[in-house]
């Protein structure tokens, strides 16, 4: 008897401790998953590479959102991805998505920003805050952006962090984000 309690109250303490893992794992407050479903997290992306890529064939600043250009902003989706995201009390909405640099050659940035949400996933008052420099090892994008993300929620910016070149490429002297086309611009 004593032999079958604890057989079963071992099975039961291996499947606790089994779901309370897998459910801590689900709700990480830093990733995309514990906030949206899959369908939800590609819209969103999709949305936030209409912000952050390069205009599709033919658009322009002002068109870039119209329907006729989705199809190629969500095929670039293999592209993108969600490091870490955060919904804030006050429902900011922080991100920090690794994307490919514009001049290819396999190298990536880590971009980290923040947005109220819209109607059907669109980003509203986004923001770009900063961008790493470009690398090949996603890794080390991973970490800096890691640390630049959980700054930036902790503080609102990263303003404290500028200078440390080796995490944070843009804004500098030379570039800074323009807030009202949703653009980095020269200075």
């Amino acid at each position: 008897m004593k032999s079958q309690f604890s057989t079963s109250f071992f099975l039961f303490l291996v499947a606790f401790c089994g779901v309370s893992i897998w459910g801590c794992k689900n709700n990480n407050p830093y990733e995309v998953k514990s906030y949206f479903s899959d369908s939800e997290r590609d819209t969103l992306l999709a949305n936030i590479i209409t912000y952050t890529s390069q205009y599709a064939k033919g658009a322009s600043n002002s068109t870039r959102f119209e329907p006729r250009f989705r199809k190629e902003y969500v095929s670039r989706l293999p592209q993108y991805k969600f490091a870490n995201y955060f919904i804030a009390p006050d429902s900011t909405h922080y991100f920090f998505i690794i994307r490919p640099v514009g001049s290819g050659g396999g190298f990536q940035r880590g971009v980290g920003g923040k947005f109220k949400m819209g109607k059907n996933l669109m980003p509203t008052d986004y923001e770009e805050m900063w961008c790493t420099p470009h690398f090949k090892n996603e890794n080390v994008i991973y970490e800096r952006g890691g640390f630049l993300f959980k700054a930036m929620i902790k503080n609102g910016n990263v303003d404290k962090f500028l200078t440390m070149k080796l995490y944070v490429e843009w804004p500098d002297s030379t570039l800074v984000y323009d807030k009202k086309i949703h653009e980095w611009v020269a200075r």
